[in-house]
């Protein structure tokens, strides 16, 4: 036993070595001043009790009687080196009374190791080991919890420290909080992008892949708009701001992730209950242990009681029992999937959000700005016997007043600037178009609906895209053909979800049947609803979540602008392109930073990764533990073997907890 201990200790010593090694070459690895501290206390507790073995019981004879005692007293700084925040950290909880943790096991099994060592004058080695084991492990899940937030922390890399305003010819640096809406910052190249805003003088490159993930550069000129997070890369910008800075992207972005830890899985709910039920439960196993069999030895079966045997298997017990690979494992597995799916530009609301995610089996996807570009066109121009100039005119100065792609794309038709005091009385009718007097006449620009409801006769047309019909003074003056673009993976993203094991993807549109048979064709999608109002598609989400099995989760994917309550609803929403969106990163539980519709697969792969190493820990973890607690209440297996059931298995559950950081390949 001695000799596997002995052994134990020196592989402990020549690891740590060589980790203090690196970390003394390369500060940037990253420990924390209570982690160096920790790997010395280590150091010197293992050194010293490996000097205190090589010595042995005899070089103590020198102090004669006393021998005994010097010898014990030594053992004890070299215990208190290696355990005294461990008694301390007890002593606190039953002061709280929260007596029952992994703190109390270990401070009752290795004081009580001791003092049966102490009443048999045996060898304090194992006691202490086991302490010194234990501390090795904590220290490695505390290296662990660290790595995943230098994760974050590379996502919190976007935080600005300062903003330049131009004052009297010269930069001022203040702090972004101090800027108000409207102030001219400026951004010299290398510097982030303090708060969102829009270009009015300069011509950039932006390194975005703080917040997408992706290295690919973003061009900007004047009168784009900016947000906040990204990298000026190449020339000077003047940005005039749009928001303060405790509403800009980057605020919001930061906010969702620092507060993610706080909405807990079931997963991790479970284990909370687990253990506060748990522990309590194998203390009194313990006791029962060191108690019962003795009494039932001395007055059942007439036989010596063996109170220094059992004492010891109880003590055992608690070691073997410690709930720590649980405890611990778990919300780390959760924590560094939250930090690696950030890193690559997923960011995950909190890890019920990312268990819920791992379910999802039917995807659900809004179609302008999700599948397509949702940068419109006009592509063709139909008319009676008003001139085409014309009537595109009408119809921009009739849909000013709308922020919709739609209605963007008219006034780009249009190629001139917008005179709003031309255009009254506007009414937009959802679902139908708008109504407006243009030049003291009354303009209708929308589809079927609204010309049905007008009474107006529209000529059909056969061409595939958006049809805006045209009325003036209730005659029918024409229409105006538009069409999106599919985004060029799209295809790829609907095939590699099925490949993942979705179910079945479905396609909610406004759009005409024809626009949307022919892009959902064209995408290989299972379904597709069209010419639906915002409130029709929550009624269809409501029935394709009441029509699937209840273990099926149903994600729906939108650009979060106008889908706020269709991602409420859905068992998970999934906001995309969402950078600047401030109604995605509130309605959304999951936000993809970037509009690659690729990134909705790999989300999914990342929380079934996570959630695949959240159950192997949980059964290794638990199964070790059981296995382990009935040897050593059988008498089969000794404290070495506990050190492993609690020690070990954390070691491992924790390194294969750190493996849910690394999401690059999935």
């Amino acid at each position: 036993m001695q000799e596997y201990i002995i052994n134990g200790l020196l592989i402990v010593v020549a690891l740590l070595a060589v980790i203090l090694q690196i970390i003394g070459m390369r500060p940037s690895a990253g420990m924390t001043k209570k982690q160096k501290v920790m790997l010395w206390r280590i150091l010197t507790a293992t050194v010293l009790l490996l000097i205190l073995q090589v010595l042995g019981a005899g070089a103590f004879e020198v102090f004669g009687s006393a021998g005994r005692w010097v010898r014990l007293a030594v053992f004890l700084v070299d215990y208190l080196v290696i355990g005294y925040d461990i008694l301390k950290k007890a002593g606190k909880g039953i002061r709280n009374g929260q007596v029952f943790d992994e703190h109390f096991l270990m401070a009752v099994a290795t004081l009580g190791a001791l003092a049966l060592a102490v009443y048999e004058n045996g060898d304090y080695l194992e006691a202490i080991a086991v302490m010194l084991f234990y501390q090795v492990g904590e220290w490695f899940q505390s290296y662990a919890v660290g790595k995943s937030r230098r994760n974050i922390s590379d996502l919190m890399d976007i935080r600005p420290d300062y903003a330049n305003i131009e004052r009297e010819g010269k930069l001022e640096q203040v702090d972004p909080d101090e800027v108000g809406i409207g102030t001219i910052i400026v951004v010299q190249p290398g510097e982030k992008v303090p708060i969102d805003g829009t270009v009015v003088k300069g011509e950039s490159t932006l390194n975005t892949a703080a917040l997408t993930g992706e290295s690919l550069p973003r061009e900007v000129k004047t009168g784009d708009e900016i947000i906040s997070g990204c990298i000026n890369m190449t020339g000077l910008l003047h940005i005039q701001t749009t928001k303060e800075f405790g509403e800009s992207t980057v605020s919001k972005i930061l906010d969702l992730v620092e507060n993610a830890s706080s909405r807990k899985s079931k997963s991790e709910d479970f284990i909370s209950r687990f253990a506060k039920i748990y522990t309590p439960a194998v203390c009194y196993a313990a006791l029962a242990l060191a108690v019962l069999p003795p009494l039932v030895r001395m007055f059942a079966m007439g036989l010596d009681a063996g109170w220094e045997t059992w004492i010891y298997r109880a003590l055992t017990f608690l070691v073997a029992s410690c709930p720590c690979a649980l405890v611990i494992s778990i919300p780390l597995s959760f924590f560094a999937g939250i930090g690696g799916a950030s890193k690559a530009g997923v960011l995950v609301k909190g890890s019920n959000y990312l268990e819920t995610l791992s379910q999802a089996k039917i995807v659900v996807f809004d179609k302008t700005g999700t599948l397509t570009q949702g940068v419109f066109e006009v592509n063709a121009i139909h008319h009676n016997e008003m001139d085409e100039r014309k009537l595109v005119e009408y119809a921009a100065l009739a849909e000013s007043a709308s922020s919709h792609p739609i209605s963007k794309s008219l006034q780009k038709a249009y190629g001139m600037e917008i005179d709003r005091s031309r255009v009254t009385n506007i009414q937009e009718l959802s679902g139908n178009g708008v109504i407006a007097t243009v030049d003291d006449h009354q303009v209708a620009a929308g589809n079927d609906k609204l010309m049905n409801r007008l009474g107006v006769q529209a000529i059909p047309c056969h061409s595939v895209g958006t049809i805006i019909h045209m009325a003036i003074d209730g005659k029918y003056a024409g229409h105006i053909v538009i069409s999106d673009i599919v985004k060029p993976h799209s295809k790829e993203a609907i095939q590699t979800l099925k490949s993942a094991g979705v179910r079945k993807t479905v396609m909610l549109t406004g759009d005409a049947k024809k626009v949307a048979d022919s892009v959902a064709s064209a995408l290989g999608l299972d379904e597709v609803y069209s010419e639906l109002l915002p409130a029709d598609k929550v009624e269809k989400v409501e029935q394709l979540i009441q029509n699937k099995p209840e273990k099926e989760k149903l994600a729906f994917v939108g650009d979060g602008i106008n889908d706020a309550p269709v991602l409420r609803r859905a068992d998970i929403g999934i906001a995309m392109g969402a950078m600047g969106s401030d109604a995605a990163i509130e309605a959304a539980d999951v936000v993809l930073m970037d509009d690659d519709p690729m990134q909705i697969s790999k989300a999914i792969k990342i929380s079934r990764k996570c959630l695949g190493i959240v159950y192997q820990n949980i059964v290794v973890a638990i199964g070790v533990k059981l296995v382990c607690l009935v040897l050593v209440a059988l008498g089969f297996a000794n404290m070495w073997l506990a050190v492993f059931a609690d020690v070990g298995v954390m070691i491992i559950a924790v390194l294969n907890a750190i493996r849910a950081l690394f999401v690059k390949n999935l």
